[in-house]
């Protein structure tokens, strides 16, 4: 009897292991609050590029996850890019900027 109650004894120490195991946040997922700054990010780095005259024909995508701006899209000139990575940077909360924009 007492070696099954040992055993019994076990295997839910060992089920709570792995319940609360289970539970435990992992840093991958993000918080409420991080895709909010990421949606003002977003928005700030669109209205930097919108509000710029020489890029106002461009055909510029922004998505930023984590504080990190990825542009893509299609403008007409070397210039033209390296002005809205230079914009996009100049924002706050911005960690880095991805260049994934084109020459048309």
């Amino acid at each position: 009897m007492n070696k099954l109650s040992k055993t019994i004894s076990a295997a839910l120490l060992a089920i709570t292991l792995v319940s609360v195991v289970g539970c435990a946040s992992s840093s991958k997922q993000s918080g409420t609050g991080e895709y909010v700054d990421d949606a003002v990010i977003t928005t700030k780095v669109k209205a930097a590029v919108f509000n710029e005259p020489t890029l106002k024909s461009a055909e510029i995508n922004v998505e930023t996850f984590k504080g990190v701006v990825q542009m893509s899209g299609f403008v007409n000139s070397q210039a033209d890019i390296n002005k809205a990575v230079s914009l996009a940077r100049s924002v706050d909360g911005v960690v880095s900027v991805k260049n994934d924009m084109r020459l048309k």
